[in-house]
C-alpha cells in the first residue's frame, strides 16, 4: 500500500600518462546526443538561461531537459528542441532555500554531510548518517524539515575523502604518504609543466612527488610554494609540478585496456550525463551523474562545496584521478564510500572537483591532442525506406550502417536540417503538416564524430484531414516523480470541437494511481482524464494504449495546440509517454 505524501595518471617508465577516463561502449551509444545537449544549452539566450530552474542531459529521450516555471518559457525550450517540464520552484526559490539550509548548518551539525539543490526533483536534498547523530542534529533536522521543498535522505554511511594502500597500477606518492591517482596533464602560461590531482592529496607545501613504490623516480613537488593546493569550501584540487628530467606529458587516457581515448578539451557536467573515471584501485568506472553544485561535510571542520555526484564506483587510491565527458576533462576525483555496488543510492555515490575551476585558478592549460585518431566514417544506411504517415508523422527504416570501431547513433534530415537522432534503426519524425511532401535522409554517426554520407532521398506526404480529424505526437517524453510531463499537438481541423473528444494514450508506468493526467485546449481549458486518489491505494501499471472521452464546452474551437499533462505525484515510479492522439 502506498500513503500518497507531500510533493516535496598514472606513470609509466618515463612518460607521465594522465589516468582519465574512457567512454565504454554503453557509454559510446550516448556520445553524439550528449555533445548535441550540451552544445544546445550553450547557445541559450541569456534571457531563456534566467528562467530555468535547472538542466539535465535525459539519457532516454536523448535530449536536453530544463526546468522551467511556466508554459510560456516551455514552449520557448522547445522551439529549439530542448525537453521542458514545468516545476513548482524557480531557480531563486531554490537558492533561497538552499540558503535557509546552509543558515542552519552553520559550521556543521553531527551527522549532516551533504546537501544541495536536486535539479529533476526541483528540490533541496539534506543527506544525514544517523548512527552519529546527537540532540544538535535533531534540533536541525525539526527545523529543516519544517522547510517547503527540503528532502531529508537518512542513511549509516558516511562519505569520506580516499587514500588507500599499494596497489598494481598507475599510481603516485605524495613524500612518503598513501598514493593517490593523477590527473591531468596541464602547462603554464611559460611552458612549466604540472598535473592536477585531488587537494587532499598535496596538503603539504613543497612535499616530493614519487612515480613508484619505495620513493625512486620522483616525478616533481607537489604545492609549490604552498599556494597549488586547496581542500576546503572552495574545493578539492592541486597542483604538482613536473620538474625532474625524463617526464614528459601527454593527453592520452589510461583506459585500462579499453580502446585508445585522448583529452581533447574541458567541460563543465549536468545532471544526466555519462561520465567516467580512472583511478589506480576501481581502474576504468563509469555512471550517472546525479547531482552538480553539491556541498559535502566530510567532518572535523571539513566542508566542501560545489561537487559534483555520480553513480560511478570508485574506492581508497582513486583520489585526484581523473573524469571525463566523452573525450572532454569534466572532473578530479574527490571521495565516496570506497566501496563498488551496484545501483547505488545517494549514500554511495562517488564524488569529484569540476577541473575547469582548478584550471581556471592556477591559470594552467589543458595539455590536449587531436582525438582518439578514428577518421573513418560508417557505411551509409542500406534501403532507406518509408513506413508510414499520419497527418503529422512520418515513420522511416533503414537497414544498419557498419564502422571500423563502432555506429553510436543515425540522424534523420528533413531537407538538410536534423530533425531527430536514434540509436536504433526505426525513427518518427513529429511535429508535420498535414497533406504536405517532405523530403528525409539519413546518415550513420560513430563515437568519434564521423558522418556516413547521406542515403538517397524518401520522398512522403503527410495524410489530410479528410474523412478524420485525429492528431497525433508520437515523440517520446520521461515522467518522472512530482514532475509534469507536457506534450502537445497541432489540430488544423476546422469548426467546433467534437463532442465528445477521444484521447489515446500510449504510456508506461508502474503505478497509474500515481498519476494526474489532463487535456487542455488551445482555449486553455483544462479537462480532467485522471485523477490520483487521496490516502492509501494499492498500484497498478498504467494500462497500454489507454482511451479517454471528454465532453468539451459548448462551442470549444477544434483548431490550434492541445496538450496532454501526466502529472507525477508519488515516489518511486517511473515512465514513459511514448505517444498520443486527440480526436476533435
Amino acid at each position: 500500500m502506498r500513503l500518497r505524501g507531500k510533493i516535496v595518471a598514472a606513470a609509466c617508465g618515463s612518460v607521465l600518462v594522465i589516468a582519465t577516463a574512457h567512454s565504454a561502449s554503453a557509454v559510446q551509444s550516448t556520445f553524439v546526443a550528449q555533445n548535441e545537449a550540451h552544445q544546445r544549452f550553450t547557445t541559450l539566450s541569456p534571457e531563456l538561461r534566467a528562467q530555468l530552474a535547472g538542466h539535465w542531459f535525459d539519457a532516454a529521450a536523448g535530449k536536453l531537459t530544463v526546468a522551467v516555471p511556466d508554459e510560456k518559457t516551455a514552449e520557448q525550450a522547445r522551439a529549439r528542441g530542448i525537453n521542458a517540464v514545468l516545476v513548482r520552484r524557480s531557480a531563486a526559490d531554490l537558492e533561497r532555500l538552499l540558503g535557509q539550509v546552509r543558515k542552519l548548518i552553520g559550521n556543521g551539525v553531527p551527522g549532516v554531510y551533504s546537501w544541495g539543490v536536486d535539479v529533476r526533483d526541483n528540490q533541496v536534498d539534506v543527506t544525514v548518517n544517523t548512527s552519529s547523530r546527537n540532540h544538535d542534529t535533531e534540533r536541525f533536522l525539526e527545523r529543516v524539515r519544517e522547510l517547503d521543498g527540503v528532502n531529508v535522505v537518512e542513511t549509516k554511511s558516511q562519505q569520506r575523502q580516499q587514500s588507500g594502500t599499494v596497489q598494481t597500477g598507475s599510481p603516485w606518492w605524495p613524500g612518503s604518504e598513501t598514493y593517490c591517482s593523477v590527473g591531468f596533464a596541464a602547462t603554464d602560461a611559460n611552458g612549466g609543466k604540472h598535473f592536477l590531482t585531488a587537494g587532499h592529496c598535496t596538503n603539504d607545501a613543497n612535499q616530493a612527488a614519487h612515480g613508484q613504490t619505495g620513493q625512486q623516480n620522483r616525478i616533481g613537488t607537489s604545492n609549490v610554494g604552498g599556494t597549488r593546493s586547496v581542500n576546503a569550501p572552495e574545493g578539492d584540487m592541486g597542483v604538482v609540478a613536473v620538474t625532474e628530467a625524463g617526464w614528459t606529458l601527454s593527453p592520452v587516457v589510461n583506459t585500462w585496456g579499453q580502446p585508445a581515448v585522448t583529452v581533447t578539451g574541458s567541460a563543465e557536467a549536468m545532471v544526466g550525463d555519462r561520465v567516467c573515471h580512472s583511478g589506480n584501485t576501481s581502474k576504468w568506472q563509469c555512471g550517472e551523474v546525479k547531482y552538480t553544485h553539491k556541498s559535502v561535510d566530510y567532518g572535523g571542520g571539513l566542508i566542501i562545496e560545489d561537487l559534483t555526484f555520480t553513480t560511478a564506483c570508485s574506492k581508497g587510491g582513486d583520489s585526484g584521478g581523473g573524469w571525463l565527458l566523452g573525450d572532454k576533462a569534466v572532473g578530479l576525483h574527490d571521495g565516496g564510500p570506497s566501496q563498488c555496488v551496484q545501483n547505488p543510492s545517494d549514500d554511495e555515490l562517488s564524488i569529484f572537483q569540476p577541473v575547469n575551476e582548478a584550471l581556471q585558478k592556477w591559470n594552467l592549460t589543458l595539455v590536449t591532442g587531436a582525438g582518439t585518431g578514428d577518421t573513418t566514417a560508417p557505411t551509409v544506411p542500406g534501403n532507406a525506406r518509408s513506413t508510414g504517415v499520419t497527418s503529422s508523422s512520418a515513420s522511416l527504416a533503414w537497414d544498419a550502417s557498419t564502422d571500423d570501431v563502432g555506429v553510436t547513433g543515425y540522424e534523420v534530415l528533413n531537407g538538410g536540417t536534423v530533425a531527430t537522432k536514434v540509436t536504433g534503426t526505426t525513427a518518427t519524425v513529429s511535429g508535420l503538416t498535414a497533406d504536405t511532401a517532405y523530403s528525409f535522409t539519413v546518415r550513420a554517426v560513430d563515437a568519434a564524430g564521423n558522418q556516413s554520407k547521406e542515403t538517397p532521398a524518401i520522398a512522403m506526404r503527410t495524410s489530410g484531414d479528410t474523412g478524420g480529424r485525429t492528431f497525433t505526437n508520437d515523440a517520446d517524453h520521461p515522467i518522472r516523480d512530482f514532475q509534469v510531463t507536457i506534450s502537445a499537438v497541432r489540430s488544423t481541423a476546422t469548426g467546433s470541437a467534437a463532442s465528445p473528444i477521444t484521447v489515446g494514450v500510449d504510456a508506461t508506468h508502474t503505478c497509474q494511481e500515481d498519476l494526474n493526467v489532463t487535456l487542455v485546449a488551445p482555449s486553455g481549458r483544462a479537462y480532467p482524464l485522471l485523477r490520483t486518489p487521496g490516502g492509501l491505494y494499492d498500484c497498478h501499471p498504467f494500462p497500454a494504449g489507454r482511451t479517454f472521452s471528454v465532453s468539451p464546452v459548448a462551442g470549444e474551437a477544434a483548431g490550434g495546440t492541445w496538450t496532454l499533462r501526466i502529472g507525477d505525484n508519488g515516489p518511486g515510479d517511473v515512465g514513459v509517454l511514448s505517444g498520443w492522439s486527440v480526436t476533435v
